[in-house]
Protein backbone atom coordinates (compact mmCIF):
# COMPACT_ATOMS: atom_id res chain seq x y z
CA UNK A 1 0.00 0.00 0.00
CA UNK A 2 1.52 3.53 -0.91
CA UNK A 3 2.46 5.78 1.51
CA UNK A 4 1.49 9.54 2.36
CA UNK A 5 3.90 12.15 4.06
CA UNK A 6 2.44 14.31 6.84
CA UNK A 7 3.85 17.67 7.12
CA UNK A 8 2.70 19.98 9.74
CA UNK A 9 1.46 23.17 8.91
CA UNK A 10 4.84 24.66 9.09
CA UNK A 11 6.38 22.48 6.57
CA UNK A 12 7.86 19.94 8.92
CA UNK A 13 7.95 16.05 8.45
CA UNK A 14 5.53 14.62 11.14
CA UNK A 15 4.92 11.02 10.02
CA UNK A 16 3.67 8.38 7.13
CA UNK A 17 -0.01 7.52 7.17
CA UNK A 18 -1.70 5.49 4.61
CA UNK A 19 -3.36 6.71 1.45
CA UNK A 20 -6.65 5.81 2.80
CA UNK A 21 -5.94 8.04 5.67
CA UNK A 22 -4.52 11.01 3.73
CA UNK A 23 -7.70 11.41 1.54
CA UNK A 24 -9.88 11.20 4.80
CA UNK A 25 -8.04 14.31 5.99
CA UNK A 26 -8.45 15.85 2.93
CA UNK A 27 -12.03 15.49 2.86
CA UNK A 28 -12.57 16.34 6.15
CA UNK A 29 -10.65 19.48 5.55
CA UNK A 30 -7.85 19.51 8.01
CA UNK A 31 -4.84 18.36 5.57
CA UNK A 32 -3.86 20.28 1.78
CA UNK A 33 -2.65 18.61 -0.61
CA UNK A 34 0.85 19.60 -1.14
CA UNK A 35 2.19 17.24 -4.01
CA UNK A 36 0.44 14.32 -6.09
CA UNK A 37 0.99 11.14 -8.08
CA UNK A 38 0.81 11.96 -11.80
CA UNK A 39 -2.25 11.39 -13.44
CA UNK A 40 -3.95 9.77 -10.64
CA UNK A 41 -6.86 10.61 -9.16
CA UNK A 42 -9.84 9.71 -6.69
CA UNK A 43 -13.05 9.46 -7.69
CA UNK A 44 -16.53 9.48 -5.74
CA UNK A 45 -20.09 10.30 -6.78
CA UNK A 46 -19.28 14.24 -6.22
CA UNK A 47 -15.65 14.63 -5.69
CA UNK A 48 -12.56 14.13 -7.91
CA UNK A 49 -9.36 15.04 -6.00
CA UNK A 50 -5.84 14.27 -6.98
CA UNK A 51 -4.13 10.70 -5.40
CA UNK A 52 -1.89 12.23 -2.54
CA UNK A 53 1.99 11.92 -2.34
CA UNK A 54 2.21 14.80 0.18
CA UNK A 55 -0.33 16.58 2.42
CA UNK A 56 0.07 19.63 4.39
CA UNK A 57 -1.72 19.64 7.75
CA UNK A 58 -4.54 22.90 7.57
CA UNK A 59 -3.52 23.56 11.50
CA UNK A 60 -0.08 23.34 13.39
CA UNK A 61 0.07 20.66 15.35
CA UNK A 62 2.78 20.98 18.69
CA UNK A 63 5.01 17.65 19.05
CA UNK A 64 7.38 17.16 21.57
CA UNK A 65 10.80 17.82 20.06
CA UNK A 66 12.90 15.15 19.65
CA UNK A 67 16.20 15.17 19.27
CA UNK A 68 17.04 11.82 18.15
CA UNK A 69 15.07 9.16 15.82
CA UNK A 70 14.81 6.04 17.78
CA UNK A 71 16.97 3.10 17.09
CA UNK A 72 15.79 0.32 15.42
CA UNK A 73 16.58 -2.98 13.40
CA UNK A 74 14.16 -1.66 10.79
CA UNK A 75 15.59 2.01 10.95
CA UNK A 76 19.00 0.64 10.36
CA UNK A 77 17.86 -1.55 7.11
CA UNK A 78 16.28 1.28 5.70
CA UNK A 79 18.99 4.04 6.24
CA UNK A 80 21.21 1.90 4.69
CA UNK A 81 18.60 0.86 2.25
CA UNK A 82 18.76 -2.99 2.05
CA UNK A 83 22.15 -2.84 1.13
CA UNK A 84 24.97 -4.94 3.21
CA UNK A 85 27.75 -2.61 4.42
CA UNK A 86 30.71 -4.68 3.49
CA UNK A 87 29.50 -6.37 0.07
CA UNK A 88 26.80 -4.11 -0.92
CA UNK A 89 24.21 -6.92 -1.73
CA UNK A 90 20.74 -7.32 -0.25
CA UNK A 91 20.74 -7.19 3.59
CA UNK A 92 18.63 -8.91 5.68
CA UNK A 93 20.00 -8.60 9.24
CA UNK A 94 21.62 -6.08 11.09
CA UNK A 95 25.68 -6.21 12.21
CA UNK A 96 26.82 -4.95 15.28
CA UNK A 97 30.34 -3.19 14.40
CA UNK A 98 31.94 -3.38 17.93
CA UNK A 99 29.73 -6.91 18.99
CA UNK A 100 27.44 -6.52 21.96
CA UNK A 101 29.42 -8.98 23.96
CA UNK A 102 32.88 -6.40 23.70
CA UNK A 103 30.58 -3.85 25.05
CA UNK A 104 28.93 -2.33 21.59
CA UNK A 105 25.40 -1.37 21.92
CA UNK A 106 22.42 -0.91 20.10
CA UNK A 107 23.06 2.51 18.05
CA UNK A 108 22.75 4.34 15.05
CA UNK A 109 26.82 4.33 14.77
CA UNK A 110 27.59 1.04 15.81
CA UNK A 111 25.08 -0.81 13.73
CA UNK A 112 25.37 -1.80 10.04
CA UNK A 113 22.71 -4.05 7.73
CA UNK A 114 24.24 -6.50 6.88
CA UNK A 115 23.87 -9.54 4.27
CA UNK A 116 23.51 -13.16 6.21
CA UNK A 117 26.72 -14.60 4.91
CA UNK A 118 28.70 -11.58 6.16
CA UNK A 119 27.46 -11.39 9.79
CA UNK A 120 28.33 -14.88 9.72
CA UNK A 121 31.86 -14.61 8.40
CA UNK A 122 32.53 -11.21 10.84
CA UNK A 123 31.02 -13.33 13.96
CA UNK A 124 31.85 -12.01 17.13
CA UNK A 125 34.89 -9.60 15.66
CA UNK A 126 35.62 -6.29 14.97
CA UNK A 127 35.66 -5.63 11.05
CA UNK A 128 39.29 -5.23 11.35
CA UNK A 129 39.65 -8.39 13.27
CA UNK A 130 37.83 -10.13 10.78
CA UNK A 131 39.81 -8.49 7.90
CA UNK A 132 35.98 -6.50 6.45
CA UNK A 133 35.64 -3.11 5.90
CA UNK A 134 33.15 -1.02 5.53
CA UNK A 135 31.65 0.53 2.66
CA UNK A 136 30.31 3.07 4.41
CA UNK A 137 30.09 4.39 7.47
CA UNK A 138 27.36 4.26 9.73
CA UNK A 139 25.69 7.63 10.58
CA UNK A 140 22.84 9.01 12.98
CA UNK A 141 19.67 10.12 11.02
CA UNK A 142 17.63 13.45 12.22
CA UNK A 143 13.71 12.43 13.04
CA UNK A 144 12.83 14.09 9.80
CA UNK A 145 14.92 12.42 7.92
CA UNK A 146 14.46 8.84 9.30
CA UNK A 147 10.86 9.74 8.44
CA UNK A 148 11.53 10.64 4.75
CA UNK A 149 13.72 7.33 4.54
CA UNK A 150 11.49 5.22 5.58
CA UNK A 151 9.03 6.25 2.43
CA UNK A 152 11.09 4.21 0.19
CA UNK A 153 13.65 4.88 -3.05
CA UNK A 154 10.57 5.23 -5.11
CA UNK A 155 8.50 7.53 -3.11
CA UNK A 156 11.64 9.45 -2.40
CA UNK A 157 12.51 10.25 -5.85
CA UNK A 158 9.22 10.98 -6.68
CA UNK A 159 8.81 14.06 -4.04
CA UNK A 160 9.26 17.52 -4.98
CA UNK A 161 13.42 19.15 -4.75
CA UNK A 162 12.21 21.33 -1.61
CA UNK A 163 11.37 17.90 0.92
CA UNK A 164 14.51 16.08 -1.30
CA UNK A 165 16.96 14.89 1.29
CA UNK A 166 20.40 16.28 1.71
CA UNK A 167 23.02 14.54 -0.18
Amino acid sequence: MRETLVLNASFEPLATVTLRRAVVLVLQDKAVVEHAHPGLRVRAADIELPLPRVIRLCRYVRVPFRKRAPWSRRGVLVRDQHRCGYCGRRATTVDHVVPRSRGGGDTWLNTVASCAEDNHRKADRTPEQAGMRLLKAPFEPTPSDALLLALGAAERDALPEWLALPA
